[in-house]
């Protein structure tokens, strides 16, 4: 095995998305989640996200191979003002139990020491959250909703809320400071190409919210509760009709977004942990899976 940098190519990015649906198949399956089939608007999207990172913090994004040189797992993190991510821990299954996931991991941990503020989001294995609880994280365990708005019972925002761009880019920063202690800077770029931005900033606070074509809320941040659930109810309202809604990663302190959910009749179900060191969970506050 051979454990090496990822590359901002092409073929690594699709090394790692290869090796994520391997590794995630398996589970996804069990919850009627298929993933036989990756539309291109799809592939295109993460491999993306693989190459951004691999450009923007290239200590710590890695890459194992086979000595056929086929990718076996992959570990992929980036720092973010004194807050450290993981976006991306997986190993093929007929890779694990050599060790080869501890190395990946300490390649990725290490890249965050000097780091004060760390987050993962994890999923349901019971080895990766007792992987996760040994590197010193606090498992908070979550809370995810699905299903399709029912507009008619979801009441409208009570205050503005307009489609934002790159202009909100120091605002953005500022409420993800003061929510989880680190500005996401150049993750904006790339998530204001593959999602739609709802902005609110008036008197009462700043706040925004990314929401995907799929449906799915990519990531919330906002000063307020008050203005968290204005901006998740224009998500959810904004969504064609028959798009399944997503809304994943919720905390316990995340109750304001339960009840949005609620009111828009999604189904509410138990997922994975949002794993947290050197911080309280941020709120209100939604942490994306890749960008945290």
């Amino acid at each position: 095995m051979i454990v090496r940098r990822l590359r901002d190519t092409e073929e690594d990015a699709e090394a790692v998305r290869t090796v994520t649906a391997a590794a995630f198949g398996a589970s996804r399956a069990l919850l009627g989640e298929t993933d036989d089939e990756w539309p291109p608007r799809r592939v295109a999207s993460v491999h993306g996200r693989n190459r951004h990172l691999a450009r923007t913090d290239p200590g710590g994004c890695w890459l194992a191979v086979d000595d056929a040189g086929m990718p076996v797992g992959a570990a992929l993190s980036h720092r973010r003002e004194g807050t450290w991510g993981l976006a991306l821990f997986a190993v093929l299954p007929r890779a694990q139990g050599r060790g080869l996931g501890r190395e990946l991991l300490a390649a990725a941990l290490a890249y965050g020491r000097a780091c004060l503020r760390g987050i993962i989001v994890g999923s349901e294995d019971p080895r990766a959250a007792a992987t996760y609880r040994q590197a010193g994280f606090t498992l908070h365990p979550a809370i995810r909703m699905r299903g399709i708005v029912n507009k008619e019972r979801l009441a409208p925002p009570d205050g503005a809320v307009f489609e934002g761009g790159p202009r909100q880019r120091d605002m953005m920063d500022s409420v993800d400071r003061r929510t989880r202690g680190g500005a996401h800077g150049p993750d904006h770029e790339l998530l204001l190409r593959q999602c739609r931005l709802f902005v609110s900033d008036d008197l009462a606070g700043s706040g925004y919210c990314y929401v995907g074509d799929d449906g799915k809320v990519e990531l919330l941040a906002a000063t307020s509760r008050r203005l968290a659930t204005r901006l998740l109810t224009a998500a959810l309202l904004s969504l064609p009709e028959g798009t399944e809604a997503r809304v994943q990663n919720l905390t316990a302190e995340q109750e304001w977004a339960v009840d949005v959910g609620l009111a828009a009749g999604l189904k509410l179900s138990t997922w994975g942990y949002v794993c947290l060191r050197g911080m309280r969970p941020p709120t209100p506050y939604i942490p994306s899976g890749t960008f945290l």
